[in-house]
C-alpha cells in the first residue's frame, strides 16, 4: 500500500521534512515541476516557501508553455512571468518545450490519447519533483499532482491534445471543439501515466509533493483567480501520485464533514464534482499509475 506522509505545518522546514520522509535521494540533475502561475494569479507556490528547498537540491524549475492565450504561451513571455513571480530568485527556470516537443507512449489501456507530447528538455533531467499546489480548477475540478504531471509536463501542443481528448494538437482549434468532460478527465490520467512510465523506462525517478495552502476554487493558471475558500490543510508527499491526490481530496471532504456550514468548502466540493474531478483517480489506477488506497502517516 502506498504511503502518504503529512504535516500540518507549511514552512520551508516542513517541506524539507516531508521530502526526507520519502526516504529517497534523487539522482543527478533535478527538475522541479511547479506552476509558475499566470500573470494576475495569487495562489501559486511562493519563493519564500519553496525557494530554500529547491535551492538545497540545486533544482531547476521546469515548466511548459500554455495552450491558452495569456502571458505564458511563449517561452519568452513565460520566463518574464516566472521572473516577476520570484522563481528566478532561487533557481534557474527552464521552459521545457522552448526548443520543441517529443512524443512518448501512452499506456496500453488508454482510450483517448495515442501518445503524449512533452518538451524536449525533459530528457535533460535525471529526476523530478512534482511539486504541486492544491486547488480547484475550472476545467479539471481540482489540480494537484496528476494535473501537474499531465497538463503541466505537456508541451503547448500537448496540452491542446489532452484537452481535446486526442482530437487535435492545435491550441487555436481546441477551445471551440472540446470533448465530453469525462473524456478530458480520462485523457489527463493517460498523460500522467505516460510521463510516469517514461520516467521509469529511462531509469529516472519522480516523487510527489502537494502543498495545500491558499486553496481556491480556481487554478493558478487563472489570471482572475479567486481568494482562498477554506483554511490551509498542510503538505502531503508520496511516491504515488494517485494516493497523494486522493489524500488531498479526502482531507477536503473530511474538513467539509467537520464543518458542514462552511460555504467555501461547499463551493470547492461543488467545483470538483461538477467537473467529474474525482473520476481521474480510479481511472489512473486502472492504468497502473498507482493506487487510491494509502497509509496516512502524520509527521
Amino acid at each position: 500500500m502506498a504511503k502518504v506522509f503529512f504535516t500540518k505545518e507549511i514552512t520551508p522546514e516542513s517541506l524539507r521534512k516531508v521530502y526526507e520522509a520519502l526516504g529517497v535521494k534523487l539522482p543527478g540533475k533535478i527538475g522541479v515541476k511547479v506552476s509558475t502561475g499566470e500573470k494576475g494569479a495569487k495562489g501559486y507556490l511562493k519563493a519564500d516557501l519553496i525557494g530554500p528547498f529547491v535551492k538545497s537540491l540545486n533544482g531547476t524549475i521546469v515548466e511548459c508553455n500554455t495552450a491558452y492565450a495569456g502571458a505564458r504561451n511563449t517561452a519568452e513571455d513565460h520566463l518574464k512571468v516566472a521572473k516577476d513571480h520570484g522563481f528566478m530568485d532561487f533557481a534557474e527556470v527552464d521552459i521545457m518545450d522552448a526548443d520543441g516537443e517529443k512524443k512518448i507512449p501512452v499506456p496500453s489501456g488508454a482510450k483517448h490519447l495515442k501518445y503524449d507530447l512533452i518538451g524536449t528538455h525533459f530528457d535533460d533531467y535525471d529526476s523530478f519533483i512534482n511539486l504541486a499546489h492544491a486547488k480547484g480548477h475550472m476545467m479539471g475540478g481540482f489540480g494537484a499532482n496528476l494535473k501537474n504531471q499531465s497538463i503541466g509536463f505537456a508541451s503547448r501542443n500537448g496540452k491542446a491534445y489532452i484537452h481535446s481528448a486526442g482530437k487535435t494538437e492545435d491550441p487555436d482549434a481546441v477551445w471551440g471543439d472540446l470533448p465530453e468532460q469525462i473524456d478530458f478527465i480520462e485523457s489527463m490520467a493517460e498523460a500522467a501515466t505516460a510521463v510516469a512510465d517514461y520516467v521509469e523506462a529511462e531509469g529516472k525517478q519522480i516523487v510527489y509533493i502537494t502543498v495545500m495552502n491558499a486553496i481556491s476554487t480556481s487554478c493558478d493558471c487563472d489570471a482572475n483567480q479567486d481568494d482562498p475558500v477554506m483554511p490551509d490543510l498542510g503538505i502531503v508527499a508520496s511516491l504515488d501520485p494517485i494516493a497523494n491526490d486522493q489524500a488531498f481530496v479526502d482531507l477536503v471532504w473530511k474538513f467539509a464533514d467537520e464543518n458542514p456550514e462552511h460555504a467555501g468548502v461547499k463551493a470547492l466540493k461543488e467545483r470538483i464534482d461538477t467537473r467529474l474531478g474525482r473520476e481521474i483517480l480510479p481511472y489512473a489506477a486502472s492504468l497502473g499509475l498507482g493506487s487510491c488506497e494509502y497509509e496516512f502517516i502524520e509527521i
